[in-house]
């Protein structure tokens, strides 16, 4: 179907939209490599854009799939629907499919792209007024996506929300919708399954008891890695994954709510070391701390020896736990001394404490693109690592601000925001979530320069920047709260979709 010569660009590019949106792309990524392949050399290659009716949607599309794929195409091809005056034609605002497109599209923007932080003023504007003259069905589908754009969504939970709007779609694929239900519950099988299993290693650690001062988070620990990818492969790594960052959720309450500066300076120099000698005298819900990150190294060990690979994953994963138990001391330093560090000095410290340079770290040497080069690029700290970083921490800050001040606790990101610049908490704010904004279009712009990073590497990363968009969102903490996690929890790890059975 993808394939079909039958179909014209248009219908194939809506096609390809339907299955990414539902989730089985995996599945044909050859088919829609190719695909795109040729449209772009036939439509971008031949400047074959049209105006027509329908031209928006179609170029709006096509834009968002090929940057998508890596494609660097210009965001001048939008000049065309602008008036003489050099703004955007309010006749497009009728256009209700094209301007959904073209906020979508807008969202891949990156530095110095005027034109799309117009188009999306000029469509968010338009859309949100238009929302209560449309029918009920698109305008939810159009508030979901004004709340939360595609391109910042989880995939698997975009998934899961597209399919009952796809179904509603009177054109829409009897068969790729069948299709995507199946694969939504024979992955949600197999999601359960290494859930079950680290549920399983978190009962018999026996934590609560052990280290009562930790949070049992298990399964919003899962998340992170079921948002990293979702694709069978990954399956060792989501395992692994999702046991390390309940790990650092233990370590992180170790450092931030349980020890003394003293007691974590030694905690610190056992992590370096990976020797439990500097920790003998300490509490004994630390020596269990530490063994279960001593643990989890010897079962990535096993797992990455079977490929040949546990030295050289080993040696950057060391490197990372380190790095993350270093920034914990220094926010206890800080949080002791009763210390408000500048915003920049906070934000260099930050970026490793969000703990993304380890789980991603992590999980990528767990897959099958775990070369030198991959680890390397990703252990000397590139832009891109340093963005996802830097939204993971800053997001997570403002959400959990206004909490953490009511105990005694390191100043986040607002406090320090507020002292350098001499500004109110409601313009920290402000600052924080433009600075948010900015760092999502690196996020973009490396994703566009890295020819040499395999694409599903760079995917993984962008998809923390994701994950970290939906647990904070709204100034709420879906990784503390487990109320706010729930529905969605069951949605994508209990209720199974229905299947209509067809006579």
């Amino acid at each position: 179907m993808i394939l079909s010569s039958s179909n014209n660009d248009s219908q194939k590019l809506n096609f390809i939209d339907s299955i990414q949106r539902l989730g089985i792309s995996y599945h044909f990524e050859r088919e829609i490599d190719e695909a795109l392949e040729k449209i772009h050399n036939t439509v971008i290659g031949n400047n074959n854009i049209s105006t027509e009716e329908g031209g928006l949607h179609r170029l709006a599309l096509l834009f968002r799939l090929l940057r998508q794929k890596g494609y660097h195409i210009s965001s001048d091809v939008f000049s065309k629907f602008k008036n003489n005056n050099g703004n955007f034609n309010e006749k497009l605002a009728k256009d209700v499919q094209g301007m959904w497109s073209l906020y979508e599209a807008a969202q891949l923007r990156v530095h110095g792209e005027d034109i799309l932080d117009e188009a999306l003023d000029f469509t968010y504007t338009h859309l949100k007024s238009l929302t209560h003259e449309l029918s009920p069905s698109l305008a939810v589908q159009i508030s979901h996506c004004l709340r939360q754009p595609l391109h910042k969504g989880v995939p698997r939970l975009e998934a899961r929300h597209y399919m009952s709007f796809y179904e509603e779609d009177p054109s829409h694929s009897e068969v790729l919708l069948t299709f995507a239900k199946i694969d939504f519950n024979l992955l949600q099988k197999l999601h359960q399954k290494e859930l079950g299993n680290i549920i399983k290693w978190w009962k018999e650690s026996d934590f609560e008891t052990k280290v009562p001062h930790a949070r049992d988070r298990v399964v919003g620990a899962y998340f992170w890695p079921l948002a990293m990818s979702y694709e069978p492969r990954y399956s060792t790594g989501r395992r692994i994954v999702g046991k390390l960052v309940a790990c650092i959720c233990l370590l992180d309450d170790t450092y931030d709510a349980y020890g003394t500066v003293e007691e974590l300076e030694l905690f610190t120099q056992a992590i370096q070391r990976w020797d439990i000698s500097p920790i003998q005298s300490l509490p004994e819900c630390m020596k269990e701390v530490f063994n279960a990150v001593v643990e989890l190294w010897d079962e990535i060990e096993l797992v990455t020896a079977e490929d040949g690979k546990s030295s050289l994953v080993l040696q950057y994963v060391k490197q990372a736990f380190y790095n993350l138990a270093r920034s914990y001391l220094v926010e206890a330093k800080w949080g002791h001394e009763g210390y408000i560090p500048t915003y920049d000095d906070y934000k260099v410290n930050g970026a490793e404490s969000s703990s993304y340079p380890l789980q991603i770290t992590c999980f990528v040497g767990l897959g099958e693109f775990s070369t030198k080069e991959v680890l390397d690029w990703i252990s000397n700290d590139p832009p891109i690592l340093k963005a996802v970083s830097l939204i993971g921490r800053l997001i997570d800050d403002t959400a959990s601000h206004k909490f953490e001040a009511q105990r005694a606790h390191v100043a986040s990101a607002v406090e320090c925001c507020m002292k350098q610049y001499g500004i109110s908490q409601e313009e920290a704010y402000k600052l924080i979530l433009k600075e948010i904004n900015d760092l999502w279009m690196v996020l973009n712009e490396e994703c566009l320069k890295h020819d040499h990073i395999p694409k599903p590497v760079l995917d993984c990363i962008l998809n923390v920047g994701r994950i970290s968009d939906f647990a904070y969102d709204n100034f709420g903490d879906k990784f503390t709260n487990d109320e706010l996690l729930k529905d969605y929890a069951f949605a994508l790890l209990v209720d199974p979709i229905s299947i209509k059975q067809h006579k």
